[in-house]
């Protein structure tokens, strides 16, 4: 599989996926720190990817997405965009309503 049909697997599986340096634990820079701490806030459960483990999806995301920086937050298959979106979307409560919707969504669908 070649890392373009990677990432779009990692999309396609996780409803919520923030592609970050490090992990939301122990973050790599200030950016993915401050993104996986938004998202954390919203008390829903979300994947990521270390991008700093995985030099191929480092070097393709960015061409793929059409977006040239780290964190990039997924929801739903479609990019949201990268830290200070997340900031922005979260201080006006957006984030964490598109958050929770997509949880919903998600976790009825596994139920059914």
């Amino acid at each position: 599989m070649d890392t373009i049909e990677r990432i779009k697997q990692q999309i396609s599986e996780n409803s919520i996926l923030l592609y970050m340096k490090g992990s939301p634990k122990l973050p790599s820079c200030g950016f993915s720190s401050q993104a996986s701490q938004a998202l954390i806030s919203c008390e829903e459960k979300f994947a990521y990817v270390d991008i700093l483990q995985d030099p191929e999806i480092r070097a393709e995301l960015p061409k793929y997405a059409d977006w040239p920086t780290f964190p990039q937050l997924w929801v739903d298959g479609e990019l949201i965009g990268g830290c200070d979106i997340i900031i922005e979307m979260f201080q006006q409560g957006e984030l964490q309503t598109l958050i929770k919707e997509s949880a919903a969504k998600n976790n009825s669908s596994e139920e059914a």
